[in-house]
């Protein structure tokens, strides 16, 4: 890294900002300079009909950017008295070139559905057009702040949308205020043509719904309140109309879409709730002419508190927000985070891309942490599908704690050399342990909770024993990297490990909500896809390593009869992998298979039964031969079983086939025009239903199971498969393999991201219709985007690539296994 490491500290002080808002507002390219429009309060009130507006929707989930401000932590926790000063707590997404949820408060509350143009104009035949942003434009995207090799600095980006036939272009720059709640949007509209008018539509879904809200125009600010929680939104743009209404009915886009222009103008919803949206009428653009505006969007827990934020904003500019965003010069910005990541350079040299996906990655896992608990880390800032689901309750989406992808975060920042994140992580993972503390539990504590939102409110209660198992993985490897010492090792042994290896171990009942059962490892109730019960090799893989950990921890900490009963339960398991989990019966003989192969999961301990599995995802008649997957390669990666066990290596035949019918292929290749070589990629299991319509294309709606609908390739398995390939080169000392690889499967993860370095959740495999959302083979589909562990995963695989050793293995448990042959 280049950036000068050593800072003064700087304290922000926004309490000594001006709040003083410069009036003039300048056209470029215009003749003249036009003042903002005077304070319409002493207008008559004219509300607006149409109460409750139309169904509300959150938006599509294939976000291109991702955003929020750096913060530092104080003590464990983020404070106002941190050096980084005032903690903002606001996020942002960008997708389809516009802006999409944005999140005030917890990380899951979003405020904002959209904000986007909507442009009108006249074709040269004399008909007029009105143009939708993020439908009819030709959209791209970049980072504002980058180093010499281009590799981002911050997670300010600047989206350009062009109109396919160029009479006009928009850019628009987005980053947080990191001295208050707001988010900054600077626009740069260029006309080429004349006559070109644009439009500004919000859409603001307040506390995570979009059907209680009320809004209202205020001295050229326009409002949107539901409860406590306040939205403010001004601009520099002049505005001569605006229509502040109910979306659908009198929002002011159904004038435009009827007329061509705003016809009602109205400024408040009145006493009525509902759907909310604001259309704000800018000036009319000819040739040659820029429009040079901002736009902030602030947030508060009253009227009072959003306006001073969005006024604090207004006063200290696009440039001081910005330089602080970056860190740049004595501010502590997200340039200074990368700085702080001591292994970021050898990782970089492991990339085929010269280490942009890598900078991408690093902030995109540090920015997906919740900023009022601490340590708090999600799956993803989206909701998968969301234009197709209701915003009519409050929802997550990804925005949650499941401790497996919580596991794969920590890890990769651990990876990258950030000590701070993952030990304050894994100290908020007792916040999620099934226990005494858990409200309404009346079961043997220990296991960690399925879903959680960040304070730790119960969503989903089913018992997966791999996440039960890898909070033990964790505080092992911060042991062992020093993170933790000896002393806080066994306190934490005490407090939340010895739990959970006791639960790996022994078992217990369950009795939390639906949730009555008994579980008896290491069948699991739900395996790592959730949706299946029984004998899983990725869930035992996880729960011997779980396990062989606890035992070296409970050495430390004397307790050394649990110890050998942790120990004896891991062999026990280890010794039934094949016998329980491997068929040799299985229904894929054809060369190059054999039919001996790991199943995906076996319901009971006979893998050769042809055990009938639950229907999920709307796919019934599901077989368990006829099921395969890749889990069977966590056993080499936590050093369960060798890279060259014949169980493992027998099994990558029917992983592998292409020639299998769609519908139980698992493997999947990718080319991308001017790049040499084709691309691995993996389902997640065949017959799975998670994902996209396979006749039209249509996205997968959680309320409305089919058979129709069809899970895609998800880049993980890419990481992990190049993790076991890379087990196998050392295994075989082979170095100039070890090379080849990085070109296969580093190189893969990395075309698997879209143009804002986001890497998705699934991507798309070209089978069946795309007609609804037009998806491009081998990127991202509307599932989830960016999702934490698809980033995890390449970051591990880097480091695991620059070590030559896999970044997740368990010493002990490889030196334990090393022998088993899985015969």
């Amino acid at each position: 890294m280049t950036i000068q490491k050593n800072k003064n500290r700087f304290k922000k002080n926004s309490a000594l900002i001006s709040i003083a808002i410069a009036s003039l507002i300048t056209l470029a390219g215009c003749d003249k300079k036009t003042t903002e429009a005077q304070p319409t309060n002493t207008q008559a009130v004219n509300i607006a009909p149409g109460a409750p507006g139309a169904t509300p929707y959150w938006s599509y989930s294939g976000k291109t950017g991702i955003g929020t401000s750096y913060e530092q932590y104080h003590h464990k926790s983020y404070h106002n008295d941190a050096a980084t000063g005032t903690v903002s707590k606001v996020w942002f997404s960008l997708a389809q070139g516009v802006l999409t949820e944005t999140m005030f408060g917890l990380i899951h509350e979003a405020q904002i559905q959209e904000a986007q143009f909507f442009i009108a104009g006249t074709n040269s035949d004399g008909s007029t057009f009105l143009h939708e942003e993020k439908r009819d434009l030709l959209s791209s995207i970049d980072y504002l702040h980058k180093d010499a090799q281009g590799r981002p600095l911050s997670l300010a980006f600047k989206v350009v949308n062009r109109d396919k036939d160029g009479r006009y272009e928009i850019e628009k720059h987005f980053f947080t205020n990191p001295d208050n709640n707001s988010l900054m949007m600077k626009v740069l509209f260029r006309a080429f043509v004349d006559g070109i008018t644009p439009y500004f539509y919000i859409n603001p879904h307040l506390n995570n719904t979009g059907v209680n809200d009320r809004a209202w125009q205020e001295n050229n600010v326009w409002f949107a309140a539901e409860g406590e929680t306040h939205l403010a939104v001004s601009t520099t743009a002049p505005v001569a109309q605006s229509a502040t209404g109910f979306a659908g009915v009198s929002d002011g886009l159904q004038d435009l879409i009827a007329q061509g222009k705003l016809v009602h103008e109205y400024n408040s919803t009145g006493t009525a709730s509902g759907n909310i949206a604001m259309t704000l009428a800018l000036p009319t653009l000819n040739k040659q002419q820029t429009g040079d505006w901002e736009f902030v969007f602030a947030f508060g827990h009253s009227k009072a508190e959003s306006l001073t934020a969005n006024q604090q904003s207004r006063a200290q500019g696009y440039e001081k927000i910005l330089a602080a965003f970056n860190g740049e010069g004595e501010q502590i910005g997200w340039q200074d985070y990368l700085q702080q990541l001591p292994a970021l350079d050898a990782l970089a040299q492991q990339a085929t891309d010269g280490g942009k996906l890598l900078y991408a990655s690093a902030m995109v896992l540090k920015a997906q942490e919740d900023k009022t608990h601490a340590g708090a880390l999600i799956a993803s800032l989206s909701t998968p599908w969301g234009d197709q689901v209701p915003a009519s309750e409050p929802a997550t989406g990804y925005k949650a704690v499941w401790p497996r992808d919580f596991y794969q975060v920590a890890m990769a920042l651990l990876a990258l050399g950030d000590q701070q994140t993952p030990l304050v992580a894994f100290e908020y993972l007792q916040k999620i342990q099934a226990g005494p503390n858990t409200a309404g539990y009346k079961g043997t504590p220990g296991w960690f909770l399925q879903k959680t939102h960040v304070d730790g409110e119960l969503e989903w209660v089913g018992v997966q024993l791999d996440q039960t198992a890898m909070p033990i993985m964790l505080g092992a490897r911060l042991w062992r990297e020093g993170v933790l010492d000896d002393s806080q090792i066994s306190q934490w042994y005490q407090r939340m490990l010895k739990p959970a290896a006791d639960f790996l171990a022994d078992g217990g009942t369950v009795d939390l909500l639906w949730n009555k059962n008994t579980i008896s490892p290491p069948i699991t109730q739900q395996e790592r896809w959730e949706e299946q019960g029984g004998y899983s090799p990725s869930t035992t893989a996880a729960i011997i390593a779980g396990l062989v950990a606890a035992a070296d921890i409970a050495t430390h900490a004397g307790d050394d009869s649990a110890a050998t009963r942790y120990l004896a339960a891991a062999d026990k398991y280890s010794a039934q992998v094949e016998n329980t989990m491997f068929t040799r019966t299985g229904q894929f003989n054809q060369a190059p298979a054999d039919g001996q192969y790991f199943l995906r999961i076996s319901s009971n301990n006979n893998p050769n039964d042809k055990g009938a599995l639950e229907e999920r995802n709307g796919q019934t008649g599901l077989v368990e031969d006829e099921i395969v997957d890749a889990g069977f390669l966590e056993l080499v990666r936590y050093g369960v079983r060798p890279a060259q066990a014949s169980s493992v290596v027998e099994s990558l035949a029917e992983l592998d086939n292409t020639r299998l019918d769609n519908t139980v292929r698992v493997k999947y290749e990718f080319d991308y025009a001017g790049i040499s070589g084709k691309f691995p990629g993996w389902r997640r299991y065949g017959k799975d239903g998670y994902g996209d319509d396979i006749n039209t294309g249509s996205a997968y709606t959680a309320h409305e199971m089919r058979a129709e609908t069809r899970g895609r390739v998800w880049p993980i398995f890419t990481g992990e498969r190049g993790h076991y390939e890379l087990a196998n080169a050392i295994a075989n000392s082979n170095n100039e393999q070890i090379a080849q690889l990085r070109n296969t499967y580093i190189k893969g993860m990395e075309l698997f991201a879209n143009e804002g370095l986001m890497l998705p959740e699934q991507v798309w495999d070209g089978v069946g219709g795309n007609q609804t959302y037009n998806y491009t083979l081998g990127k991202g589909t509307n599932s989830a985007t960016p999702l934490a562990w698809s980033h995890a995963e390449y970051i591990k695989l880097l480091r695991s690539y620059s070590d030559q050793k896999i970044w997740d293995l368990h010493d002990g448990t490889a030196k334990r296994f090393s022998s088993q042959a899985g015969n």
